[in-house]
C-alpha cells in the first residue's frame, strides 16, 4: 500500500476519498468522463499502474447521462461517435470496457457488481460534473483518486484563480519542462477476463435511440467524433496550416485554424498529443509557438477560471472595474434591440454577425477570431450585459461542438465581463470600458465580404 502512496504523489493525484485500497477486490476501475480516449492519458495510465501494484486487471466504466447539462443529440452524437476508438483501444491493451446508457449508468451499482479495490477519475472543473465526483466520493467504500487529464500542467498547482494570461503564463511556464512530456503507456500485468457487459457500438443510434435528450439541434453532416478521426486533422492541419498560423490564426476568410476543438473538448485527443506533435513540427518557430500558446496558456487559464471560479457562466464572474462600468451604462439606449428567437435565427442588421451565427448552427464551429465579436454584439444588442452574457452561454452551449467548454466560457467572459483583460478608454455607450469591436475595425481585419460569402454559400 506504501507503493500506491507514492504512486498517488507522483501522478498528482487528488484523493477524493482515502483509505486502503481493497486488496480483496477484482479490479481497478476508472470512470472515464472527460478523457475519452484510450492513449494519452495521464489518469488511465494511473488506474493500471495502480493496477499493476495491486496485480489486477483494469476495467473502464462509462456511463451515458440523460440530458447532460445543455447538450443536444448533436454533441451526444459526437460523443457517442468516440466510443468505438475507445473500446478498440482498451481491448488492444487488454483493458475492460463497460459502457452503460442510462437508466442503467450507476457506477454506484457496478462497483457493488464487481467490488473494486480502488476507483481512479478524471477531472472536469465543470459544476456539474465536479458535483458528481463530490457524491460518488461520499457514497464509495474504496478509495477515489482523480487525475487532471485534460492540461499539461495540472491544473490544482496553481492553486487560485489568476488574473489572465500575463500571470499564468510565468506560473505554467515554470513547471512546463516536467510536464510537456510523453505520458507513457504502462503495459496491464493482469488482462481484463471477464464477460463483456457493453451495448452495441454500432450504429451509433443504439445508444442513443431511447436516450431522452434533447433533439433540437441535428448531428453536423460530414464531421465524425473519435480519436482515430482526430487525429487525421491533427496531421492534416501540421501539414497544411501550421505554417502561417501566427499570421493567419486571426484571418476568418482564410483557414489556419487546427479545427481540433471538439476533440480536445470531448477527450478525443489529449493535450500532450497535440502539444507535442506541434512542438516537433517542421515548421516556423514563430508557428509553434503562437499555437502552444493558445493550446497550453489560454486554454489552461480557462480552465483555471472555471475551477476557481463558480460563476464562470454568468456576469457574476466579471472583474470588479467591467461590473462597474456596465451597471454605469445599463441604462444608455440601445440602437438595435434583438430577442433571442432573432439572434438565434441570424435576423440582425450585421451581415457579418449573421454569417458567423449561422456558421455556428450548420457547421458546430465558429472561428475564434469572430467568436469575441459575436459575443460583444449580443452585449450591444440586448437590454441588460446579465441577460446578454445568459444568451451567449446558451446559444455557444447548444450549437458549438466546443461547447459546454471552459475556452467557451472564459471568452463569453473576457467579451462582456472583462475577465483576463483591462480597463480601455474611451469609454463608450453599453460597452463603458469593456473592449470594443465595431463591424467596420473588425471588417478592417480581414476580407469580412469573403467571408460573409463563404458561408452564404456553405449554409445555403
Amino acid at each position: 500500500m506504501d507503493s500506491l502512496e507514492k504512486l498517488a504523489r507522483d501522478a498528482r493525484v487528488t484523493v477524493r476519498r482515502g483509505g486502503p485500497a481493497n486488496a480483496e477486490g477484482s479490479a481497478v476501475v476508472y470512470w472515464m468522463q472527460r478523457a475519452q480516449r484510450a492513449v494519452d492519458n495521464s489518469a488511465l495510465e494511473t488506474a493500471i499502474r495502480a493496477a499493476n501494484l495491486l496485480k489486477k486487471p483494469v476495467v473502464v466504466f462509462v456511463g451515458i447521462v440523460r440530458d447532460y447539462p445543455n447538450a443536444n443529440l448533436r454533441s451526444y452524437t459526437f460523443f457517442a461517435q468516440g466510443l468505438r476508438d475507445v473500446a478498440a483501444g482498451l481491448e488492444r491493451r487488454g483493458i475492460g470496457f463497460v459502457l452503460r446508457a442510462w437508466p442503467e449508468n450507476d457506477l454506484l451499482k457496478f462497483c457493488d457488481e464487481i467490488s473494486p479495490c480502488l476507483v481512479v477519475g478524471d477531472e472536469n472543473p465543470l459544476r456539474e460534473p465536479e458535483q458528481w465526483r463530490k457524491d460518488l466520493a461520499a457514497r464509495l467504500r474504496v478509495p477515489f483518486w482523480t487525475v487532471d487529464a485534460d492540461v499539461i500542467v495540472p491544473s490544482h498547482l496553481l492553486l487560485k484563480e489568476q488574473y489572465g494570461a500575463r500571470t499564468i503564463r510565468p506560473r505554467i511556464n515554470s513547471l512546463l519542462d516536467g510536464f510537456l512530456v510523453p505520458v507513457g503507456q504502462a503495459t496491464p500485468r493482469v488482462r481484463w477476463g471477464a464477460a463483456k457487459k457493453i451495448l452495441s457500438l454500432s450504429p451509433e443510434a443504439d445508444l442513443l435511440q431511447n436516450l431522452p435528450i434533447s433533439r433540437a439541434v441535428q448531428p453536423v453532416a460530414g464531421l465524425r467524433g473519435g480519436a482515430d478521426e482526430g487525429i487525421k486533422i491533427l496531421k492534416r492541419f501540421l501539414r497544411e496550416r501550421l505554417a502561417g498560423y501566427d499570421e493567419g490564426r486571426n484571418q476568418p476568410d482564410q483557414d489556419h485554424t487546427s479545427r481540433i476543438s471538439p476533440y480536445l473538448h470531448f477527450g478525443h485527443l489529449g493535450p500532450h498529443t497535440v502539444a507535442l506533435a506541434v512542438k516537433d513540427a517542421q515548421t516556423p518557430a514563430a508557428d509553434r509557438e503562437a499555437f502552444l500558446e493558445q493550446l497550453i496558456v489560454r486554454r489552461e487559464l480557462a480552465i483555471n477560471f472555471c475551477r476557481f471560479n463558480p460563476n464562470y457562466d454568468n456576469l457574476k464572474c466579471g472583474e470588479p472595474w467591467a461590473l462597474r462600468t456596465l451597471k454605469e451604462h445599463a441604462r444608455d439606449e440601445r440602437e438595435y434591440l434583438y430577442s433571442e428567437p432573432q439572434l438565434e435565427n441570424a435576423e440582425t442588421h450585421d451581415p457579418l454577425w449573421n454569417a458567423a451565427q449561422r456558421q455556428m448552427v450548420v457547421t458546430g464551429w465558429m472561428h475564434g477570431y469572430l467568436r469575441m465579436y459575436w459575443a460583444k454584439k449580443i452585449l450591444e444588442w440586448t437590454r441588460t450585459a446579465e441577460e446578454a452574457f445568459a444568451i451567449a452561454v446558451r446559444l455557444n452551449d447548444r450549437y458549438e461542438l466546443d461547447g459546454r467548454d471552459p475556452n467557451g466560457y472564459a471568452g463569453i467572459a473576457w467579451a462582456i465581463a472583462g475577465k483576463h483583460d483591462r480597463a480601455w478608454g474611451p469609454e463608450r455607450p453599453i460597452y463603458g470600458k469593456i473592449r470594443y469591436m465595431s463591424y467596420a475595425s473588425t471588417s478592417r481585419k480581414f476580407n469580412s465580404k469573403a467571408y460573409v460569402t463563404m458561408v452564404n454559400g456553405m449554409c445555403q
